[in-house]
Order: structure tokens, then sequence, then C-alpha cells
């Protein structure tokens, strides 16, 4: 019994509906609207829209007519140029003294506009609109140099050698060329290298820094150390993140250096005497020549360092407070034997016989404590005065004792001094030229006769009081 050939699928176009296709598949709903009704199941088709590929993106035509120019002006055209497809704002010839639209003269063609819609993948490519074509010129601009180059070489060759050049063959590119260089035999400090080395070549390797069989655990990939085999050892200072270096000594010379060079030119020397005119300021260039520079500041350094001591000696001298000393025969040393150190009063035995007395509980015969001196000049005497300055106060100013004078540097007066005084704060005060003295002995008699008046009418304890 011969079986027969299955039946074809019916075309889309064919009326003959399958009865086995379920209904809500067959059946259209109310959103799908198509023009064609002969298939059925047209809105279950699969209606793919072409890929938005790059090869089949669409660009612009560069410089493209769409025919030949007009003869005339034509209403609604560029007034500069006279082209149709843009407007007079957008037009990129160069402006003209008198448009086209008045003299009628050199009307442009009008270019080829076109609509180019692109898709998501072709607004986001680098090389959207790039032609490869274009390149070729590169190309050929290579070419036709080292053509250039090669002719040269030949040229410069003897004239004798020229058949066995042309019987040798040809050298590579590398070795004809002048320039390059066709191999490296030296691999020495010669070789540029731009990668980053792991270590410096003067410290020592990390495998070397454990030699136990059992303690370093190196790993030759990756140059590194097992961290958890040191982890309960002590840090390596070769470890460290950032090594020390020179920079914040360059820097504090370039900024030494930028600092003389803005130095007035109105003074002779400095202050420490570095430079001996400010034409040596102004020509301390530390790129230029920075072993100059590093000597200045080296030199500038020493005479701040001379110079600090030197005021702490001072003030030591001056107020008995210990400062460090250091030794004559090294200058730069921090600490030495002869560094005085302001001791912790710490409680001491001493065989110092003391006698205390037994009312108060203090020494008796003891020493007067020193008074303390503070840092302004004590105990000087000044245009002619006989007291010092501060020996004086009234209302909220110091002045001199000896004439009331308020103003630092002024001569003294004496007692004319005083009595123009008492006649000014008179004067401030409203009581005319009387003395400051007149008015606190009129305030006192005022007072008693006040007191005098009560006591006659209060208590005899308050008259006592009073008397």
């Amino acid at each position: 019994m011969s079986r027969s050939a299955p039946a074809k699928p019916a075309p889309e176009s064919s009326s003959e509906r399958n009865q086995y296709i379920p209904s809500f598949i067959a059946s259209k709903p109310f959103y799908a609207s198509s023009l064609d009704d002969s298939d059925y199941l047209n809105h279950q088709r699969l209606k793919a829209e072409p890929k938005d590929t790059l090869e089949k993106g669409k660009w612009y035509d560069r410089g493209k007519k769409s025919g030949p120019a007009a003869t005339k002006y034509r209403k609604g055209a560029c007034e500069n140029c006279g082209s149709a497809s843009h407007k007079t704002k957008e037009c990129l010839y160069r402006p003209r003294k008198t448009g086209a639209k008045w003299t009628g003269k050199d009307i442009q063609a009008d270019e080829v506009v076109e609509t180019v819609n692109l898709g998501w993948d072709a607004k986001r490519d680098r090389w959207n609109g790039y032609d490869a074509r274009e390149y070729n010129q590169v190309v050929q601009d290579y070419n036709d140099l080292e053509a250039l180059k090669k002719q040269s070489l030949a040229g410069s060759a003897p004239d004798g050698d020229s058949e066995q050049q042309a019987d040798r063959p040809a050298a590579p590119d590398a070795v004809m060329d002048g320039d390059r260089i066709a191999e490296e035999t030296e691999m020495g400090r010669t070789q540029p290298t731009s990668t980053r080395q792991l270590r410096l070549r003067e410290d020592t390797a990390k495998y070397l820094l454990d030699l136990d069989l059992d303690g370093a655990k190196y790993d030759p990939k990756t140059r590194s150390m097992d961290a958890a085999a040191t982890a309960n050892k002590e840090v390596d200072v070769s470890d460290g993140f950032v090594r020390k270096s020179d920079s914040e000594v360059f820097e504090r010379a370039q900024r030494y250096a930028w600092e003389t060079q803005q130095a007035t030119a109105t003074t002779s020397t400095t202050t420490n005497n570095i430079l001996s005119s400010s034409s040596d300021a102004k020509k301390l260039h530390l790129q230029a020549n920075p072993t100059e520079g590093a000597l200045l500041l080296k030199k500038k350094e020493r005479a701040d360092a001379e110079a600090k001591l030197a005021r702490q000696k001072y003030l030591a001298e001056k107020y008995g407070a210990a400062v460090p000393t250091p030794d004559s025969s090294n200058a730069t040393t921090t600490t030495t034997s002869s560094v005085v150190t302001a001791a912790k009063p710490t409680i001491v035995s001493s065989e110092q016989y003391i006698e205390y007395d037994a009312t108060t509980g203090q020494p008796k015969n003891a020493p007067a404590r020193a008074t303390p001196r503070s840092k302004y000049a004590e105990d000087v005497l000044q245009n002619n005065h006989t007291n010092v300055w501060g020996s004086w106060w009234r209302n909220f100013q110091w002045g001199y004792a000896c004439c009331h004078s308020t103003v630092k540097n002024s001569y003294c007066t004496g007692e004319q001094g005083k009595r123009a005084f008492e006649e000014a704060e008179g004067l401030r005060a409203g009581l005319g030229k009387r003395t400051i003295k007149e008015e606190e002995g009129e305030k006192e008699a005022r007072e008693d006769g006040e007191i005098r008046k009560r006591s006659k009418v209060d208590t005899p304890a308050t008259a006592g009081g009073g008397g």
C-alpha cells in the first residue's frame, strides 16, 4: 500500500482556512488593521523591518547639485547666492555686497537636500559619515615619500657600485632607511624602557630576604611574595607604598628661586647677605643653573640657622631660658653633650640646711622671690622722664607718673605737665580750670556736710557711725 505525499501548506493568499488553528490565534484583534484581507493570518506574520546596519547606512552627497543653475532670481530663494535649497541665514557662501536677489548675476545651483533617517546604532557610530576612500591619499603620500628616500639612497652611492647594487637583493626598508635602527644589539643603559620596573636595581630581591625553605613563598609569575606567609612578621621597610625622594628639596629650591627673582630692585643686599645685589636675584634660574641655585639655597639655610641660633642665645642671656646650643665643631648636630634642656620639676634630695618657721611653715631667711621679667624693655628711662612708661594709670590709659603724659614718645614736662593734665581733665569734665584736687576736696566737704545733717536726725548709732 503506497503512501500519499503530504499536502503542501496553503499559500498566504489562499482563502482556505486551517481548521486546526485555534480561534484565539486565527481571530484578528481590533487594533490590527490590514488593507489585505486575503490572508486571515496576516496579523500573525512576522513583519521584520530591515536591520539598521552600517553597511546600508545612507549619508549625504557632499557637493552634489540637483541641476543647472537658474538664469534669474526666484521668489523665496537665498538672497545672497540665489539658490533655492537653503535660506539666507543658512547660506555658506561669502556674503556679497549686493546679493543675487538685486543683481540677478552668478546665481548658484540648488544643492541636493537629502533626508537621512539614522537608526540607534548609526547615530552613535564614531565613524558615522566617514569615507574610507579618503585614506587612500594618506597611503599614497607615504608611498611617494618612501620612493623618494630610496631614490636619494641610490643617487648617493658611487657610480661603480650601481651595477653591484642592481645585482644585490633588495634590502629591507629598515636597513635602507638611515633614520631607522635595524637592530639594537646592546641591551644596556642606552636602551629606553617605558615599562615600570617592579623594584629598584639596588634593592634586594624579595626572594632573598628570607632564605628559609619553608618561610618565604615567592610567586615567580606575579613577582610577588605571599602575604599570608609573612603576616605574623614585622613589616619590611622596603614595602613602602611611596618612597621618600628629593621632591621636597626641589620644591623648596624652586620656591626660593621664585622669591629671589621677585625681589625689589631697590634693595642692595638681602636680609641674610645671600645675594650681593638685585641683579644676582634676577639672574638666578633653577633650571638654567641648578648648581648655583642649590648652593645659594644651602647658603641661605645656613645663614638662617645661624641667625636663629643667635636669637636664641640673645633670649637666653636676657631672660635666662634654657635653649639648645649645638657643638662648636659641628653646627649641624642636634643632640650633643652641650645641649641644655629644661628639666621637669621633680622631687630631689639635697644636703642644704633649710630652717622653717613653726607658725607659718615657710622657710626662714628665704631669698626673695625673683620678679618675673617680661618681653618688653624694663627700667629704661627715655626723653628726660624720671619714671618708666606704665608707672601711671588714668582713665584706662597708661602713662608716665612724673608728668602724667599718656604719649609714650613724648618728652617729660614735670609739674607743668601735671597741672596741664589736671586742667584738661577739668575742662573735659565741665569743671572749668579747677584742678582735680580742688574738685575732690569740694566733693569730700559736701559728703561731710551731708553726714553732719544726717547725724542730727538719725539715731545715735547712725550718728556714731558717721562721727
